[in-house]
């Protein structure tokens, strides 16, 4: 597809501050396009919680960052014997890739953290952030179908795209391969919908929220099912992914929230 948007030299008066060369990376740019997206759709429902933008600017930074510790941490642990016999690329912080529920584990606790400091109901925010979750990860998966990753496996019927840029990171290159991207795309847009629909309508304080991480463990479950990435490996001797085994345990917990969450006024986590 398109890795690289487009590239230019650096201007004679910028080199030895910048690179010699400037390139834009579609997945790098979505991803900051699905991150304004989602500062914008929350900033338009903050006003009952009393918080400034300067505030929602300051939460999204901190879940920026541990989203990013979170997401690396949990990819380096997935082969962790690549990395013990050569520690020097742990340094390597930009390359590599993100394991999506690792970045999740991590921003979940910051967030609380952050409202708790600021006094604001956990529940009730938790439902406008989970709106969060579908636009910058839909976003982020345009950016991994553009770039050629999270492919799935050699696709065998007319669902198979091939990646024959040479840049790509898709592997293998030149063979017809499942779009989990998109299979992505659309969970997250089934998502959006029933939260959007589901607004109004919510029957206690953090159901979005819920629905969001159950829907989404369900939906990447079976998108496991195509992935091509079978390096980052398998729990009880293959039959689950480590991110459907993650989504199972993110499950059972959304569950065991919902039961107890119904019965609690909306003040109390």
């Amino acid at each position: 597809m398109y890795p690289k948007l487009f590239s230019f030299d650096t201007p004679d008066f910028l080199r030895g501050i910048l690179p010699d060369h400037i390139s834009l990376y579609s997945y790098g740019l979505m991803i900051a396009i699905g991150i304004l997206a989602s500062y914008w759709f929350v900033s338009r429902r903050i006003k009952p919680f009393g918080i400034d933008n300067d505030q929602l600017s300051t939460m999204f930074i901190w879940s920026i960052l541990a989203g990013f510790v979170g997401g690396k941490l949990f990819f380096f642990l997935e082969d962790i014997n690549r990395y013990t016999e050569d520690p020097s690329k742990l340094l390597n912080i930009t390359g590599g890739g993100f394991v999506f529920y690792g970045s999740v584990i991590f921003v979940v606790p910051v967030l609380v953290w952050w409202l708790k400091r600021k006094k604001i109901a956990i529940r009730p925010f938790l439902d406008v952030i989970a709106f969060v979750g579908p636009i910058a990860q839909g976003f982020g998966r345009v950016g991994c179908f553009l770039a050629g990753c999270c492919h799935g496996k050699v696709c065998h019927n007319a669902f198979g795209v091939t990646y024959t840029h040479p840049e790509s990171l898709a592997d293998p290159l030149n063979t017809p391969l499942y779009p989990t991207q998109l299979f992505d795309i659309f969970i997250n847009l089934i998502i959006f919908a029933t939260l959007f629909w589901l607004e109004k309508r919510k029957q206690f304080a953090g159901q979005l929220m819920l629905v969001y991480m159950m829907m989404y463990a369900v939906g990447r479950s079976i998108n496991e099912v195509y992935r091509g990435d079978e390096e980052r490996g398998f729990v009880f001797g293959g039959w689950l992914s480590h991110s459907q085994f993650i989504a199972i345990l993110i499950f059972g917990l959304c569950v065991f929230a919902w039961v107890r969450w119904r019965k609690l006024d909306e003040n109390r986590l």
